[in-house]
């Protein structure tokens, strides 16, 4: 079956193209009833009917096959195909015909005459030229024989009554085959007919054609003799057949065999297998949506056959179900397949339309895609169908047609609805921007055992300009159990924080992303481990800032969780204390120049103090602010968020940061101390004191017992 995908050649039961549909028990039967028809009638023609990709060319070959072995009931048969599609007329037709009768007669001495007779009617019955072009006469020869056919008996008639008589005392059928009768056009499709009922009807001379018999009715109906009606074009056909061979239905049962049978080789020549929960959802997609459409063995081959063709380069990067159901709409709705590309952010769900989220809320989601599937081509009877698997594939369309979608799930399982794979669906292969599965096992395999090779160089490349999807690869594995290199990871992050080159995805930054990725990998560390760890990550300002952040986001609850870490757990003091070395280290030269040197790197690492040790972080800016290295305003200047308006007030959240830094009073002092400043910023940040204080005054006096303002940490540079 392996090597049979590509293959949509017939197949005649012979050991190099087995019958593996059951079809050479109805051939044996069709070999039968052409011995009854022979024996009461002297011709006849017999109609082989089947839908397209039933296998009717098989059963065909078969028949054949079963002819040519020996002798029928002690008969022995002549057997000749033609194909009507190579001629474009009733004259050549005609002469290929009884030069296909000829060449299947035996070739010795005492069928010479038998032959010659049949010659000289298809030479009778056709214009000399037709003739002279098929056997390959040269004028002379042409019109030799226009003199023989003038001055003796050589009339069509006279031609036929001697070819017949022949014929009938030769006592071997002959069997004609022709193939394919509905793919021609109406004026080749009667002269086909009026060939085998008027001109070919010889003793002896069977013929058994095939054909989709809807279609050929279809084709008839185009045509002057029937016009347009059913019941004229079945009438004329059953005046043409004699016989109807119609083939057995390929059953239910048949088909789920052939589908099995296809899956089975197309995995294990891939080496793959099914999940549980896989071959759950691929027997629902099936049932439910699939089976309809694959009702022949034509349909079933081609469709493995596509999917054979591509799988190879994806195999174990994609979801196998999601790739089987992209491949059958692939190849049976291509116009649904092109609307994928065109729609991924909203099938994907990372589109930011509001136009497109309202539709979703109102229900108008869905009606909006039957119309698009109509566009596309899809006929009415699947459009249900095919809206269906879509929803299989997609959450948010899953979701508006009320069966759920789990985007989470999708992006674990390597789905197309998830954003992050959906290229390799329609790439046929992984992208260039994108990284294998293997490539990334490989390289986080490396970086385990600290011995880096091509695997992990293209792993830290991604992780530098696609940090948000590698970042998402990266914790679905965690999430899965598998480990991963946590300690290597971290401070790769640490060395790159600050300089990542991916660009922002949504409203999320790649550094915001980083950040993400550096929690979940420090806490998959062992306690013992995790101040050493930081103390690596912070070598650098920037890695410094990164390991502070992780330190913060671990004794801080979240929204959705507790903490993860206690401000007493000896590793977090541990840490904590290692952490202020560091930012001492590099905050020293910085620290030893007027304020307004700082850098925004320096002020990042300042707030980063803030937020891991604010009482060490406050003592070291009193020191400056007291032995002169800095003055107040233009480290206020550098260090507090201007307003967003000239008359606005600076940002309350950062003012009660700063309050941990700084004392408010103390702040407000620069007010007193100067008016304005010819520095555009000082006299901005000046301004914005100005209103915030009154804004504090205002609110003090309408509540003179609320206290203090309370100390937050949203300040988020």
């Amino acid at each position: 079956m392996a090597n049979t995908f590509f293959n949509d050649d017939p197949v005649d039961g012979s050991p190099d193209a087995p019958d593996l549909l059951g079809h050479q028990r109805y051939a044996h039967h069709a070999v039968g009833l052409l011995q009854e028809v022979r024996g009461q009638s002297e011709s006849g023609v017999l109609a082989l009917i089947g839908p397209w990709g039933s296998g009717k060319s098989s059963v065909l070959q078969m028949v054949l096959r079963n002819l040519r072995q020996g002798p029928a009931d002690g008969v022995s048969w002549s057997v000749a195909e033609l194909n009507p599609w190579l001629y474009p007329d009733l004259d050549t037709l005609t002469m290929a015909l009884f030069s296909e009768i000829r060449g299947a007669l035996p070739k010795d001495d005492q069928w010479s005459e038998t032959r010659k007779k049949i010659g000289n009617f298809g030479q009778a019955i056709s214009p000399l030229g037709k003739v002279g072009g098929l056997l390959g006469l040269d004028p002379s020869e042409a019109i030799k024989a226009l003199s023989e056919r003038i001055s003796g008996d050589t009339s069509p008639s006279a031609a036929k009554a001697t070819a017949s008589e022949a014929l009938r005392k030769a006592g071997r059928p002959v069997l004609v085959v022709m193939d394919d009768l509905d793919r021609l056009t109406p004026q080749e499709l009667l002269l086909v007919f009026k060939l085998v009922r008027l001109v070919g009807n010889l003793p002896n001379v069977y013929y058994l054609i095939s054909f989709d018999e809807q279609t050929l009715l279809d084709v008839l109906r185009r045509s002057d003799l029937v016009g347009d009606s059913q019941h004229r074009a079945s009438e004329f056909l059953e005046k043409i057949i004699q016989v109807r061979l119609d083939l057995p239905a390929f059953r239910e049962r048949d088909a789920s065999a052939l589908v099995d049978q296809s899956l089975s080789t197309l995995l294990e020549s891939h080496q793959l297998a099914l999940t549980e929960p896989e071959e759950r959802r691929l027997a629902t997609a099936y049932f439910q949506y699939l089976q309809d459409r694959l009702r022949t063995p034509r349909a079933i081959k081609r469709y493995f056959g596509q999917a054979a063709a591509s799988l190879h380069a994806l195999a174990g990067d994609v979801d196998l179900v999601d790739f089987l159901l992209v491949t059958f709409l692939r190849t049976s709705e291509p116009g649904v397949y092109r609307l994928l590309n065109r729609h991924r952010a909203e099938l994907t769900g990372t589109s930011f339309d509001p136009a497109a989220r309202r539709e979703r809320q109102s229900g108008e989601h869905t009606q909006r895609w039957r119309e698009r599937l109509e566009k596309a081509g899809v006929a009415p009877d699947h459009m249900e169908g095919v809206l269906g698997l879509l929803a299989m594939l997609f959450p948010p369309l899953g979701q508006a047609l009320g069966g759920g979608g789990d985007a989470s799930g999708t992006a674990r399982r390597r789905g197309i609805g998830s954003n992050d794979y959906f290229d390799r669906y329609v790439a046929f292969g992984i992208p260039d921007d994108d990284l294998s599965e293997a490539a990334l096992t490989t390289g986080l395999d490396q970086l385990t055992a600290g011995a880096p090779g091509p695997e992990a160089a293209e792993l830290l490349l991604r992780l530098d300009n696609d940090t948000q999807r590698i970042g998402r690869r990266i914790r679905q594995r965690m999430d899965a159990g598998t480990p991963v290199p946590s300690t290597a990871l971290l401070l790769e992050l640490a060395a790159r924080y600050g300089s990542l080159t991916a660009q922002t995805e949504g409203l999320l930054g790649a550094d915001v992303s980083a950040r993400f990725l550096a929690q979940d990998l420090f806490r998959s560390l062992p306690s013992d481990g995790r101040a050493e760890v930081l103390q690596r990550m912070a070598a650098t300002p920037q890695g410094a800032m990164l390991a502070s952040r992780v330190l913060y986001d671990a004794t801080e609850p979240s929204n959705s969780k507790p903490a993860f870490a206690q401000e007493d757990d000896a590793w977090v003091q541990e840490a904590r204390t290692g952490l202020v070395a560091r930012l001492r280290q590099h905050l020293a030269t910085p620290g030893s120049r007027p304020a307004a040197h700082l850098s925004d790197s320096d002020v990042d690492l300042i707030w980063n103090w803030r937020h891991i040790d604010h009482a060490t972080a406050r003592a070291w800016i009193r020191q400056r602010l007291d032995d002169g290295t800095w003055q107040l305003l233009p480290l206020l200047t550098k260090i507090v968020r201007p307003p967003r308006t000239p008359w606005g007030a600076v940002d309350a959240d950062t003012l009660a940061n700063l309050d941990a830094l700084i004392d408010r009073a103390e702040v407000y002092t620069v007010l007193d101390q100067a008016q304005t400043s010819p520095d555009p910023d000082q006299s901005r940040l000046l301004e914005g004191l100005r209103h915030a204080r009154d804004r504090d005054r205002a609110e003090a006096t309408q509540q003179p017992d609320s206290g203090s303002a309370e100390v937050t940490n949203t300040q988020d540079t």
